[in-house]
């Protein structure tokens, strides 16, 4: 796409092999991530099947070389006029490919990448540069597709100023105001210096995930330098289809909703209604009609604090009143009589929602903190104990995987089991029956856990700092234990796992 004397045309100086590469080391092969009938690795295979793949920085690159390949071959067009198309429409394929078809030149006026250039300065001996408005050769000139001809040293100091600007590089434009034709990365790799080149790679890579807006998202853990390709980007219907991702940094996160956390079987509606009732101060103020009572004269609230029935209200209101049946208190006899008072039934449901709301709140939290502590265990673990295991056992650290997968057992387990208390807390009253199924089934996952949980957590730290005559029997015990331990609760979630997915199916099966 962009020209710098007859020659290096003749060679194929538009040619996107002469890049090399668009960010990575140059050994890099496009196959990268294939074998060799371009098949994708068993790794990709398995993450795919879970409805999406978490992507490397090799794997992002292969991505995005591949996507410049098919449609440089698609359009028959040079690879560095490919990617200018593609930055165009935000790497969505799909979107340009009706509309080249049905008007190319309009496509290319659009994009910049014009078939013929406005200005011709072919066989010219000596060219002057639009910018500096000194005369060069052919060779010392290079020019984009509309032919507006600078010298190398002008496109230089251009270019580098547009880099260090920022991501707007990936969207150069010719020097000339009047004219919006694009400036190629052969042009700009080649004027550029080696650090300029390492942003301007590192942008293009950056703006194939953020520009893929619905496709790819960069995996939101601090440092991560992962990305997480969902296919489709989670069209399908969200009672369907899950949107949990783990990244390969563990980090597990919703694509829907981009919460720092994994949260079904809930949705992201009852996350967002659940954080805020979490976040509201309505639970002050419903405590405050729990425990106090209104003032039948100017509705202040008043909580009872002596023995005494006898209530007087703060100035400048003063007003007397018994406490329990809330009549002035001069006229007040006695109140022992029942009468139905709905404003006592609403404050008792008030005390109950309180206290309901509570029971799931703290399971909820707690199971969240003890996540938390077996992720730190779990880090504890990889860095420090394994070493230890395996100087104490006389084994190799590879000898421990079950441990560790224990722990991730057990992380997942946590995360899961959190949420299926908001699961609860938002199952409607009146569905008994679904109420008992799901308790059921909540209860035996989460006492295998806890099992789970204790056998690593205490029975573990025997084996790490000490030895004797019948360690290996004790700790040959110990590994079935726990590898038993973790077939049996990982049975247990996936029980309840699928019982939630189907909505507690089988209670709905048994009434018919």
């Amino acid at each position: 796409m962009d020209h710098y004397d007859d020659d290096m045309e003749s060679a194929g100086a538009n040619s996107y092999s002469d890049v090399e590469d668009i960010g990575g080391d140059d050994d890099v092969e496009d196959t990268e991530g294939h074998d060799d009938e371009g098949r994708l690795h068993e790794e990709d295979i398995i993450q795919s099947q879970k409805g999406y793949v978490v992507l490397k920085e090799e794997d992002i690159r292969r991505h995005q070389r591949d996507d410049i390949g098919r449609v440089s071959t698609a359009f028959s067009i040079s690879q560095v006029e490919a990617i200018a198309l593609l930055l165009h429409y935000h790497w969505h394929f799909g979107k340009f490919e009706e509309e080249w078809f049905s008007d190319e030149e309009r496509v290319r006026e659009a994009v910049g990448i014009l078939k013929e250039p406005v200005v011709d300065v072919h066989g010219q001996k000596l060219i002057q540069c639009g910018i500096c408005f000194e005369s060069y050769t052919s060779g010392e000139i290079a020019r984009v597709s509309c032919g507006h001809p600078y010298c190398i040293t002008c496109w230089a100091g251009y270019i580098t100023t547009k880099i260090e600007s920022g991501p707007g590089c990936l969207r150069i434009k010719c020097p000339e105001p009047s004219c919006s034709a694009a400036v190629g990365q052969d042009l700009i790799v080649k004027v550029s210096k080696v650090e300029d080149k390492e942003k301007y790679y590192r942008y293009l890579l950056r703006s194939y995930v953020e520009e893929n807006v619905g496709r790819i998202k960069w995996c939101p853990s601090p440092g991560c330098e992962c990305a997480i390709d969902y296919g489709d980007g989670g069209t399908g219907s969200s009672e369907t289809s899950s949107y949990d991702i783990t990244c390969l940094c563990s980090q597990s996160f919703c694509w829907n909703c981009s919460e720092l956390d994994a949260h079904s079987p809930v949705d992201c509606e009852t996350v967002l209604k659940w954080t805020s009732k979490n976040e509201d101060e309505s639970g002050n103020r419903d405590w405050i009609v729990a425990n106090s009572k209104p003032c039948p004269k100017c509705n202040r609230p008043i909580e009872k604090n002596d023995g005494c029935n006898h209530m007087t209200c703060s100035s400048p209101c003063k007003h007397q009143f018994c406490w329990i049946c809330l009549k002035p208190y001069k006229d007040h006899l006695a109140c022992n009589r029942f009468v139905h008072d709905q404003t006592e039934d609403t404050r008792k449901s008030i005390q109950n929602e309180i206290v309901r709301y509570t029971h799931y709140y703290l399971r909820w939290a707690t199971n969240q903190s003890s996540r938390l502590k077996a992720m730190s265990d779990l880090e504890i673990l990889q860095s420090v104990q394994l070493k230890e295991l395996s100087d104490t056992q006389g084994k190799p650290e590879t000898e421990f995987e079950f441990i560790v997968e224990a722990w991730h057992q057990i992380i997942e387990c946590r995360r899961f089991l959190k949420w299926t208390y908001v699961y609860g807390f938002y199952l409607p009253p009146r569905e008994h029956a679904k109420k008992e199924l799901f308790e059921y089934l909540q209860g035996d996952a989460e006492s295998s856990l806890d099992r789970l949980h204790h056998c690593v957590e205490t029975e573990l730290k025997q084996f790490i700092h000490k030895t004797d005559a019948d360690s290996t029997k004790k700790f040959d015990s110990f590994r079935k234990k726990l590898i038993d331990l973790t077939s049996v609760t990982k049975k247990f979630f996936e029980n309840l796992v699928t019982a939630l997915e189907n909505d507690l199916a089988d209670v709905t099966h048994k009434g018919n």
